[in-house]
């Protein structure tokens, strides 16, 4: 028995060095692959992209808007030296300082920079300037290198340079104003302030009605005291609104409140169609704040470069947008805004002028919009960007109801699409709105999906390279490589950072997000990234060599063979 026992034993040891060998000669093989081939044929590998997030599309201001191909300030990161500003009043802070700084004083405005960065350094003597003149005030301004500090960038979603912040108490909102240094000086002052200025005679009263466009009125039972400081308090929630006080029945009359009414009361006045809102709930800061922020908007914004900001960066996400052209604004425009008095808090209502080439023309096409006709757009906002569209004829009772649907979600979104192509037989597949559900999320293929943009200068430095990789991949039937102009198509599964955004759907597993590629772009990065990724194993053989003699008869013959690939490689 015990020999026997031995013999098997021997038997199942041999077996597993047998198992052994062949399963790390396996291994070898795959970690030993030869993709010299594939080297050589990646001229574009001069093009190393150690962060393949990088982006055209980072974060553009209105002065970049008619510059946007080709720029590519990162090229010049780590060469470039920066300029020598006096900022000895700008504090520094970093990781270690920040919050016991920001917690000990309480209002700090902090700039995110990045020190290669135009903007940055076109605001730096601005900023600079800014602090020393509110030398003294309660206020520090201050500066963060974002590049330096990377997770206190992250932690307050630094997304582009520069970000400028403002701290109250800790508590922190953007800062939107403009980068020169009389316009931070004034709007931090404004800040910092009392916030509520007093109207005592009707001379005041009539000077700021003729000059301000905006304004909110208090009349309250004394100058000082709760109710004043509860004016002032919410004063610090709006920029773009001056805030007075007065106890003159006289002033108040002026402003167009009843002087026999129950102190406090308040209003707010406009230059615009409905240029008087009435507050009635209670007097505290965060209500008058909410009621102000409600109504201090038209009830129809027409969309321009200033009033962009106004619209994209407010805490109502929510957008309806009428498109149409400058000969049916007297026809559209009217409903648009009667309908727009129902959702005064809850939706901002946009009129776009597809006809007006600085800006309507744009926005129309980022929307999708095309001809001439009035049409109605419902958009979540730049954080989801889901739009719906209205497909009925343009009136009072077809807004409103699909404003209410809108608020309900109850609404199918639209995505922008080029048309299909008709023929679609080249080694890049050409992806469009319409037919990405059969292309990408098509269950049988591994898909790499290229997003880019037509003018987007990395996306071009690509090309080559993917459509090397394309070339080479051609031959194996459970891959697709494919590509989607971001600019004219959409789709709910194709988000974008900026371009290129290059994304993976595995097979057998398209109801999950896409693996985001975060290799280096040259062919043989890319061909390893599908190796380990792709849910269908495959091998890419390596071309083999043809006699001279042969080789034009294979030309003639055999379009698409390995030796023909590997010459035009």
């Amino acid at each position: 028995m015990p020999s026997r026992l031995l013999v098997l034993s021997l038997a199942a040891l041999l077996l597993f060095s047998s198992l052994s060998l062949t399963l790390s000669k396996d291994v070898k093989d795959e970690d030993d692959e030869d993709l010299s081939f594939l080297d050589e044929a990646d001229d574009q590998s001069h093009l190393h992209h150690s962060d393949p997030d990088h982006s055209d599309e980072d974060n553009l201001d209105d002065e970049d808007f008619e510059n946007l191909p080709d720029f590519d300030e990162s090229a010049y990161q780590d060469d470039y030296k920066e300029p020598e500003v006096d900022d000895k009043d700008v504090v520094v802070l970093n990781g270690g300082n920040f919050s016991d700084f920001v917690g000990k004083n309480r209002f700090v405005m902090v700039e995110f920079y990045a020190p290669w960065c135009g903007h940055c350094q076109a605001l730096a003597p601005e900023y600079a300037a800014a602090a020393t003149d509110l030398k003294g005030e309660d206020v520090a301004l201050a500066k963060v290198d974002a590049t330096e500090e990377s997770d206190l960038a992250q932690e307050y979603d630094v997304q582009g340079f520069p970000t400028v912040y403002f701290f109250v108490d800790g508590v922190h909102k953007p800062y939107n104003g403009q980068r020169t240094k009389d316009a931070i000086v004034t709007w931090i002052k404004k800040k910092i302030g009392p916030g509520v200025s007093n109207i005592t005679t009707l001379d005041d009263a009539e000077r700021i009605l003729s000059s301000e466009s905006k304004v909110v009125l208090g009349y309250l039972n004394s100058l000082v005291g709760p109710e004043s400081e509860e004016l002032a308090a919410a004063s610090k929630f709006e920029d773009d609104v001056n805030f007075y006080q007065t106890t003159n029945p006289d002033v108040a009359k002026l402003f167009h409140v009843d002087p026999e009414v129950k102190r406090p009361a308040l209003v707010l006045l406009k230059k615009e169609t409905e240029k008087l809102s009435f507050f009635d709930g209670q007097f505290v800061k965060s209500t008058i704040a909410e009621f102000v922020f409600a109504n201090k908007l038209p009830l129809v914004t027409i969309f321009t470069r200033e009033s962009a900001s106004l619209i994209f960066e407010n805490p109502i996400k929510k957008q309806l947008l009428l498109f149409a052209t400058s000969n049916d604004t007297e026809k559209v425009a009217p409903v648009f805004e009667e309908a727009a008095k129902f959702f005064k808090g809850k939706l901002i209502f946009v009129y776009v002028e597809m006809d007006n080439e600085d800006v309507g023309k744009p926005v129309s096409d980022y929307f999708g919009v095309s001809g001439d006709a009035p049409k109605v757009i419902a958009y979540t906002g730049n954080d989801d960007a889901k739009k719906f569209v209205l497909d009925r004829e343009v009136t009072l009772d077809s807004v409103k109801a699909f404003a209410e649907d809108f608020l309900e979600d109850k609404l199918k979104p639209f995505f922008k699409s080029d048309p299909i192509p008709e023929t679609n037989d080249g080694d890049v597949k050409i992806v469009v709105g319409d037919n990405f559900d059969d292309i990408v999320l098509d269950e049988s293929k591994d898909v790499l999906l290229e997003i880019y943009a037509p003018w987007c200068g990395h996306c071009q430095a690509l090309e080559p390279t993917y459509n090397k990789l394309a070339k080479h991949l051609r031959g194996i039937d459970s891959l697709v490589i494919a590509k989607m102009d971001g600019t004219t198509n959409e789709h709910a599964r194709a988000k974008s950072d900026g371009f290129p955004t290059l994304l993976f759907f595995p097979a057998g597993n398209k109801s999950f997000d896409p693996i985001t590629v975060d290799t280096d772009r040259t062919v043989v990065a890319f061909y390893k990234f599908l190796k380990k990724h792709a849910s269908i194993p495959f091998k890419l053989q390596k071309p083999t060599s043809t006699p001279k003699s042969e080789k034009a008869d294979a030309k003639d013959g055999h379009e698409g063979s390995t030796e023909d690939l590997k010459d035009e490689l």
